[in-house]
């Protein structure tokens, strides 16, 4: 006997439309009207419209900026990366958008948005959710500048903040954006410079020694995005005859004699923004360019990871989204035995699924990017669970369209390939894993719970 949900059935709409809880609900006593009827709306419109009043707007202001900006561009950027000129359009575009300044001071009078009561991760995270959602590559690229940027807000720094912003607010004036980006990555370390007992044994590639009015650096890095347009780079580099615990941030300005950018790889997915190697052969850093202190780079690029792994999360959601609307937009087009797919029981049941994979990963970020300091378990917990779901979701959208899923038009492949990439950068999800018992050890071996 075959399942019953799997067999199409005539509907009877009629009968389906008195029986609906919103025809219910219309029909009944004003004083249960009252306690239980509600306007349908998206999942995305109720969960907008629970957001203070300026997240409410940020959300949907990025929301229209990937639709009308990323979304038509991402099919033809995955497949021809890195044209200069599309880069330029997109990325002029965000600045006047305002798109580039929600964690540091925006260049022309202060934030577009009064968002200095709300946690960045939040901001970030909302934000780069409705980019990914339009395209997972460009939303990198964005995100990937505000990861540059972390290690000037978090230093505490304010007359190195003041320096790079003016240079921001000069390019600015000309329509330009003032990119940044993060370089720790190095050919023979990757994610043990994400985690403890890894970077204990770790030998640092990237070395500064000591130089009149500054440091050399000598050294190569690796897989660092957005590398390839960045205006400058916070490089990463152990002092001369010392370990990571050394490790010391440094600003370098992309024309930097002696700093070259090597080459960009072939990658994966995310292709519209650069997963780029970077060559450092004597780099003179003046000591104005030190990010913090000596020595502090290690403890900075921690805490910068602890605020940027939700944004991740919140990357790897939207790419999710993406995968789900595009699977909808074709089962409710696409029909079998004169019947779109989605008025089959069976595939309504495989939509329902991935919208709930969606609103728990939202709630997860939500719930950890509002507090006021992200704890390294809650932004590892946060980054692996999502990434995780994620491809799940975006596994699920392509069964869904079966033979039509790994075509590249249907945009469903394209996530699939973008989304895998989430488990991966900002330390893999098993030294995220790693990460997550590590904060938890002292309460585990205590009396603390889980």
């Amino acid at each position: 006997m075959k399942n019953s949900a799997s067999i199409a059935k005539p509907h009877d709409s009629a009968t389906e439309r008195r029986l609906s809880p919103d025809e219910a609900f219309a029909a009944a006593r004003t004083e249960l009207q009252a306690l239980v009827r509600y306007a349908p709306r998206s999942m995305w419109e109720q969960d907008t419209a629970a957001l203070p009043l300026p997240l409410q707007y940020l959300r949907r202001h990025a929301r229209h900026f990937a639709a009308r900006e990323l979304a038509p561009r991402a099919l033809d950027t995955d497949l021809a990366p890195h044209d200069r000129d599309v880069e330029r359009q997109v990325l002029r575009s965000a600045l006047q958008a305002g798109l580039f300044f929600n964690s540091v001071p925006h260049p022309e009078e202060g934030r577009p948005l009064p968002l200095d009561d709300y946690p960045l991760a939040w901001t970030a995270s909302l934000k780069n959710e409705e980019l990914a959602a339009g395209c997972g590559g460009w939303a990198l690229m964005l995100a990937a500048h505000a990861l540059g940027a972390t290690p000037l807000v978090l230093c505490g720094d304010a007359a190195t903040l003041a320096r790079v912003m003016e240079k921001a607010k000069a390019k600015g004036r000309a329509g330009e954006p003032y990119l940044l980006a993060y370089a720790i990555t190095e050919p023979a370390s990757g994610s043990d410079v994400e985690e403890t007992r890894g970077a204990a044994v770790a030998r640092p590639g990237t070395i500064a020694r000591p130089s009149e009015g500054g440091w050399r650096l000598t050294g190569r890095k690796l897989y660092t995005s957005g590398g390839d347009i960045a205006d400058a780079v916070m490089v990463f580099a152990a002092l001369e005859g010392e370990g990571l615990e050394s490790w010391t941030c440094f600003l370098v300005e992309r024309d930097t004699p002696g700093f070259t950018r090597v080459r960009n790889e072939v990658k994966m997915g995310q292709r519209a923004s650069a997963a780029t190697e970077l060559l450092l052969e004597d780099v003179f850093v003046p000591d104005e360019h030190v990010i913090g202190e000596l020595r502090e780079g290690w403890a900075l690029n921690r805490a910068s990871l602890n605020l940027s792994r939700i944004p991740v999360a919140a990357l790897a959601l939207g790419i999710a989204r993406g995968a789900v609307e595009a699977a909808i937009e074709f089962v409710a087009c696409f029909e079998l035995g004169g019947r779109p797919l989605l008025e089959y029981q069976e595939v309504e049941l495989q939509v329902a699924e991935m919208i709930a994979q969606l609103s728990m990963m939202r709630s997860t970020i939500w719930e950890y990017a509002r507090r006021p300091i992200p704890t390294q378990a809650a932004a590892s917990l946060a980054k692996v669970s999502c990434s995780d779901a994620a491809l799940q979701v975006c596994t699920s959208a392509m069964q869904l369209l079966s033979n039509h899923g790994v075509l590249h038009r249907e945009r469903v492949e394209k996530a699939w390939r973008d989304v895998r990439l989430t488990q991966i950068y900002e330390g893999t999800n098993d030294i995220n894993r790693l990460a997550i018992i590590e904060d938890l050890r002292q309460s585990l071996a205590g009396d603390g719970g889980v």
